[in-house]
């Protein structure tokens, strides 16, 4: 492949914050050698930051980890990674240990998973401050307290004592920002720090990273998957390739003139606000009259009780939509919104307890299991993650025939073998992969075969809960083509759950916004997305980043004035 640079160097002949130099990285396995990181030559300037993008595998996130030293012991690595004027490749453990926070720290991506669940925020931020011997206990509490209120947390000399699970989730990626200015890294490298974060969160934790950027000249390192959180905040942008650097531009020449045909083909795989599904009337019987819905809910109520004298929370409150066969239901909302309950109540998770919720006729409030269990058949479920809603001791062609065994539409696994055929190849995947278990197959392939699974029975209904959120661009682009495809064809219903405003656009006829447990807002997605009434939902779309530099920084100044005219549903990290 050609390499293309179209960007330009900047005039001043600054020292690089960290240069990387023909770096190669490969990994030694059972079988042959895997080359990772191929010859990578990369320059990040003080106060800048660098965007590195590409799909799973294309070596990013390793050539990232190699600025720490972070690889595991199978790795074999040539070149120069200089970061304050050491080459990191030639340092050994206990050097590593002093560069990592003092030169050079590091976002997670789940900031859950970073933090310590068993002890507090404050002495975890003390903690690295004290491993470097400059702070005593009361001035590493001082401090911790200080880079708290920095990166936005209310009330730090109170919150300096919470535990990680007392915070929201964008408090805890504040948290681990925070923990990474602690001790004045100039190199700051942030892999995927929006990745599970809903857009209004997202929007605020890319504000605090540009601050950190522009209030305390940091370089970030920037690996990413999302091409509008890059628009939003990247200054250049290098884009990985099995392995190789194939383009680096500046970020408004790279999204306005791409040069190499994957950088075009990554761009042209973005789902972008605007592209809405063109609307379709609801069918009518052949008397005239709308067809009986496959979901109708009406004032839904779903109260999880509460414990020790505590009075129950209000997760969905006098909720009203209904989903018509072969219609797609967008519903969008932030954590918490209650869309995933309501998602759950369909299928007979979670138990609906006030109002009406009617599933192919079937009334769930109050619900019996034995009456409920016939329908099963017809209603099915995608999950998120499909890494974890697979038995890894089956088969894929196993876990796709599971539902037709425990229905009675097929004796044994070797009566399933021609559905299972059929549906792998109804998604697109090879018909040998029905031989493979779930962790030989990539996030998009899995994602499909889940697919598969869940229309093994040829459900009238399909829950969807957020199943293309961790995928990258193009692997989420075949996965919605494939879902497109197929929901047009077999005529479906789906409930299409979803943060991603600009994927529910592509799919959905009809789009609900929800907010704290609400409907606060119902109708086609033309309608929701394009002329949006409720001030939530226009914060909504307002905190979407778009694949546009020029356009995102349009919108970025857009909310910033919904936040200053005091929106009344805006809300702390």
């Amino acid at each position: 492949m050609t390499v293309v640079q179209n960007h330009t160097e900047p005039e001043a002949a600054t020292q690089p914050a960290v240069s990387i130099n023909d770096l190669r990285i490969s990994f030694s396995t059972d079988a042959e050698p895997v080359q990772a990181v191929d010859g990578v030559t990369l320059h990040v300037q003080p106060g800048e930051v660098l965007a590195i993008v590409g799909e799973s595998g294309s070596g990013k996130t390793v050539t990232a980890k190699s600025i720490l030293g972070l690889l595991p012991d199978n790795a074999t690595v040539s070149g120069a990674v200089v970061l304050e004027g050491n080459d990191v490749v030639q340092l050994s453990a206990s050097q590593l240990r002093q560069v990592r926070g003092r030169d050079v720290a590091m976002v997670f991506q789940e900031a859950s998973t970073a933090l310590n669940p068993v002890f507090t925020v404050g002495w975890q931020i003390a903690e690295g401050l004290r491993a470097h011997g400059k702070y005593s206990k009361k001035q590493a509490r001082e401090r911790a307290v200080e880079i708290l209120g920095t990166v936005g947390i209310p009330d730090p000399e109170k919150r300096v004592d919470h535990y990680p699970h007392q915070f929201s989730g964008g408090q805890k990626q504040c948290v681990v920002i925070a923990m990474a200015l602690a001790l004045g890294s100039q190199v700051i490298v942030a892999d995927e720090p929006t990745t599970a974060l809903d857009v209004t969160v997202q929007a605020e934790i890319l504000d605090l990273l540009r601050r950190v950027r522009d209030d305390f000249g940091r370089a970030i390192v920037l690996i990413t998957h999302n091409m509008g959180v890059v628009a939003d905040l990247a200054d250049r942008v290098a884009v990985m390739y099995h392995g190789k650097v194939v383009e680096e531009a500046a970020v408004r020449d790279l999204f306005a003139n791409p040069q190499h045909e994957y950088t075009q083909h990554l761009l042209g795989a973005v789902p972008r606000l605007g592209a809405q599904r063109v609307y379709r009337p609801a069918p009518v019987a052949s008397t005239g009259e709308p067809v009986t819905p496959v979901v109708e809910a009406r004032d839904l109520q779903i109260v999880y009780p509460g414990r020790l004298g505590r009075s129950g929370f209000h997760a969905v409150k006098d909720v009203n939509f209904t989903i018509a066969p072969g219609e797609v239901l967008g519903l969008v909302g932030e954590s918490g919104s209650g869309k995933t309950t309501i998602g759950r109540a369909i299928v007979g998770l979670t138990r609906a307890t006030g109002g009406s919720l009617s599933v192919l006729g079937h009334e769930m409030v109050g619900f019996n299991e034995r009456a409920f269990r016939p329908l099963r058949s017809r209603v099915g479920f995608v999950f998120q993650d499909p890494a974890t809603s697979f038995n890894p001791l089956l088969t894929v062609g196993e876990a796709i025939a599971e539902p037709l065994l425990i229905h009675g539409l097929a004796e044994d696994a070797a009566g399933a073998k021609q559905k299972v055929q059929a549906l792998l190849d109804a998604v697109h995947l090879p018909t040998h992969y029905a031989q493979r278990y779930p962790h030989e197959l990539s996030g998009g392939q899995r994602q499909r075969a889940s697919l598969a699974r869940a229309l093994a029975l040829d459900p009238e209904l399909l829950v969807a809960d957020e199943p293309t959120s961790a995928l990258d661009v193009s692997v989420q682009a075949r996965v919605l083509e494939v879902f497109s495809e197929l929901q047009e064809r077999l005529g479906f219903a789906t409930l299409f759950i979803s943060h991603d405003l600009a994927v529910v656009g592509m799919l959905a006829d009809h789009i609900g916004v929800l907010y704290r447990g609400q409907l606060v807002e119902h109708g086609t997605g033309e309608q929701v997305l394009t002329d949006p009434q409720h001030p939530y939902t226009q914060r909504l779309l307002a905190s979407v980043p778009v694949p546009d530099p020029v356009e995102q920084r349009q919108r970025r100044e857009a909310l910033a004035a919904h936040r200053a005219a005091g929106d009344e549903v805006q809300q702390p990290l």
